[in-house]
């Protein structure tokens, strides 16, 4: 039988926290569940035991602290979710443990690639993976023809993110920080938008899920399990090329028949709660996977399952 872990998740504030919080709760490898973020006006603190306020990655003993608790409350894993925190344990190159807890977080290239959006469709032109065409604001002196998508280089989710029709709304948006931002090819959602989790093991082992999704205020409100052999056999080339281990979230359209890659978020993403009420457990096997345990089983799928997003409201 498999020890029982005591797993802090730190920047539990956002959604996602809270989805992998909910998860913890009823998994089995669970011991004492801690919670940390940077503030409290979150429903964080409802959802974790043990919910904590700590300090942001910018300040000087935010590494020092984290150490500190680790320490105090024997963690055995930890799982940290704010994409800031995630890119400031990157550029350290921390991606195995901190203190005496392993860290879950997807290995380097993954987390390379996917933090920049001019890295990334520079890295599916050079693998000959297919992609929206994609280029630095900063180059372009004219726009042959809209529209185009206007995205920040290094934003996540759908902030900062607009359809550009002219070169007047161009050159109002990139006003005032246009080395900051891409313009990719611009895809029509006609034949859909999918949003699919992606695993690889330290032993090579690859699974994937794929949700044909709709979005309601930035979010995945509403999406529908679907089988696309085109899009699985491009997610598993693309979790060798990125010599993937651990679980990322991959969003495409559909063009001219064709899958294009048009974000690799190298962390868990919104929908990690419903992938796993579906059976594919990432987050579950990341952690397995870490400590070098035996995969849980990969659940069957039903094509056509739908998830629904709501929300819940908490009283103190």
């Amino acid at each position: 039988m498999n020890k029982k872990l005591n797993i802090l998740v730190t920047g539990c504030g956002g959604d996602i926290g809270q989805s992998i919080g909910k998860i913890l709760l009823k998994s089995n490898l669970t011991n004492n569940l801690f919670g940390m973020d940077i503030s409290d006006k979150n429903a964080a603190q409802f959802i974790y035991p043990n919910f904590y306020v700590g300090l942001p990655f910018s300040h000087s003993d935010y590494i020092k602290s984290l150490e500190l608790f680790i320490e105090k409350h024997s963690i055995d894993i930890i799982i940290p979710i704010a994409e800031p925190e995630l890119r400031f344990f990157s550029d350290k190159k921390m991606l195995y443990s901190i203190g005496k807890a392993k860290m879950i977080i997807a290995s380097h290239l993954a987390l390379e690639i996917g933090f920049d959006k001019f890295k990334t469709a520079e890295f599916l032109k050079n693998e000959n993976l297919p992609f929206p065409e994609t280029f630095l604001a900063q180059d372009l002196k004219k726009i042959e023809s809209f529209p185009v998508i206007l995205k920040s280089k290094t934003g996540s989710g759908s902030k900062d993110i607009y359809i550009i029709n002219s070169m007047d709304e161009f050159i109002f948006y990139t006003r005032k920080n246009i080395e900051n931002y891409v313009v990719q090819e611009f895809i029509t959602d006609k034949d859909g938008e999918f949003t699919c989790g992606l695993f690889r093991s330290s032993k090579g082992e690859i699974r994937s899920q794929i949700f044909k999704r709709e979005l309601t205020g930035g979010y995945s409100g509403y999406g529908e399990i679907v089988k696309n052999n085109s899009i699985t056999s491009l997610l598993e080339k693309l979790a060798v090329k990125l010599d993937l281990v651990g679980s990322i979230n991959i969003q495409l359209r559909i063009s001219q028949n064709l899958p294009k890659i048009f974000e690799i978020n190298p962390r868990f993403s919104s929908t990690v709660l419903f992938r796993h009420l579906f059976g594919f457990k990432d987050l579950i096997w990341s952690i397995e996977d870490a400590l070098g345990y035996q995969l849980s089983e990969n659940q069957y799928q039903e094509t056509g399952r739908k998830f629904y997003k709501g929300f819940n409201e908490y009283i103190k």
